[in-house]
């Protein structure tokens, strides 16, 4: 079994170890860690002592540290447990021994030299990783976000992100070459004044709100939308849009297909109301495009997913980061119903929701006659009237196996 010591470093050139730790290197061998690390830790280690530097493609890291019977001793920054590479060994070597010597990570550090208490603060990683977590900490208007970044994801980038979908409502705190005395700098923007500035690597950051509240309506005024053409009947009215989220069971969920989004208002509703959503957006006309992308930043609603073109002639098996969905809401169909529930039904999870607003009898009946052939059954219809509105009849379908 492999025995890892797993030590947490800063950036400092000179970093502390206690006692316990300068023993663990004097008496080992095999090290390793990134090139940054080396630097730091070379004129302490062992002679004749072996350096695997840990760089992609990981696989050929572990291979190496498989070919050696010693322990080897790892060099991590701050927290091996933080979004770092204890959590690595873990995953890839579930049976290793890990004894670890952890230190502060880079958000502590920046809390620290700010004097914020940061135990209500939302911890977001974008280093390597989407978006999805941040937009997620935005709608539900955290008031504390601290964020690790990337060579992608730059303070200048997030801030950048922030201001396109209106979260401006924030004081930006950006720290670089944290615990390295000689080049550590923290400086505080607006978010305006972060999207046109450039950082020095490596760098976090923590966004604190000033006080100022960005709205999140429950319940989105139709006329709030930007619409197609002008055209009320073109959207889903708020009191069936809500009803419909409602049936789909959502705060349950974690992905979400809108097919036949048209003006983005279920996505938007359902990104606000659920931010934890993952949201792939079908629709044929590309003027759908330009409406989703307007509502989503009106709403502040980043993150949902657009495929524009027929559903029924997509290849839903090579669209990039398209999920798997226990969720789908059908508001357009096209004429071409059954096809499009029998497509949906080969990606459907076992635990899958279907909701679709019938609004005449015929449709209705198609989609009834067009579940019992792909396994569904239906669960649940409501029939709903609005103002002037023709009456909408809400259906929702679920797996024959699924318990009520």
């Amino acid at each position: 079994m492999n025995r890892f010591y797993v030590i947490g470093i800063s950036d400092s050139p000179c970093p502390f170890f206690s006692p316990e730790v300068k023993q663990v290197i004097a008496k080992h061998r095999i090290f390793s860690g990134g090139i940054r690390h080396h630097e730091i830790v070379r004129s302490i280690l062992p002679k004749q002592s072996v350096w695997i530097d840990i760089k992609t493609p990981l696989d050929e890291v572990f291979r190496r540290y498989q070919t050696y019977q010693e322990s080897i001793v790892v060099f991590a920054s701050g927290d091996p447990l933080f979004y770092g590479f204890a959590n690595t060994i873990r995953k890839r070597m579930p049976g290793a021994n890990i004894v670890l010597y952890p230190w502060f990570n880079s958000l502590q550090m920046l809390a620290h030299q700010l004097m914020m208490p940061y135990q209500d603060m939302r911890i977001v990683s974008v280093t390597g990783r989407p978006w999805h977590e941040l937009d997620r900490a935005l709608i539900e208007r955290c008031p504390k976000i601290g964020i690790l970044t990337d060579h992608a994801h730059t303070p200048a980038v997030i801030a950048r992100r922030l201001l396109e979908y209106g979260y401006v409502q924030y004081k930006m705190y950006v720290g670089m070459n944290l615990g390295n005395e000689d080049k550590q700098s923290i400086r505080c923007f607006s978010i305006q004044q972060a999207a046109s500035e450039s950082f020095e690597t490596p760098n976090c950051l923590i966004l604190e709100s000033t006080g100022e509240r960005h709205r999140r309506p429950f319940g989105i005024p139709d006329a709030e939308f930007a619409l197609l053409d002008g055209r009320t009947k073109m959207i889903t009215k708020m009191p069936i849009r809500l009803l419909s989220l409602s049936m789909l069971n959502l705060h349950e969920k974690s992905c979400l297909w809108d097919i036949g989004f048209c003006t983005g208002s279920v996505s938007v509703e359902a990104k606000l109301q659920f931010p934890h959503l993952h949201i792939d957006a079908f629709e044929v006309r590309e003027e759908g495009r330009r409406l989703m992308n307007e509502n989503m930043r009106r709403f502040g609603t980043p993150g949902i997913e657009m495929f524009i073109g027929d559903f029924l002639e997509l290849d839903l098996d090579k669209l990039s980061g398209l999920g798997t969905p226990d969720a789908v809401f059908i508001g357009g169909h096209g004429g071409r119903l059954p096809q499009i529930i029998q497509k949906v039904s080969r990606y459907l999870s076992q635990q899958g929701t279907i909701v679709f607003n019938s609004v005449s009898a015929d449709s209705l009946r198609l989609f009834c006659e067009s579940l019992a052939p792909v396994g569904l059954m239906l669960k649940e219809k409501i029939h709903m009237t609005v103002d002037s509105y023709n009456p909408i009849t809400i259906c929702k379908a679920e797996r024959q196996s699924n318990k009520v």
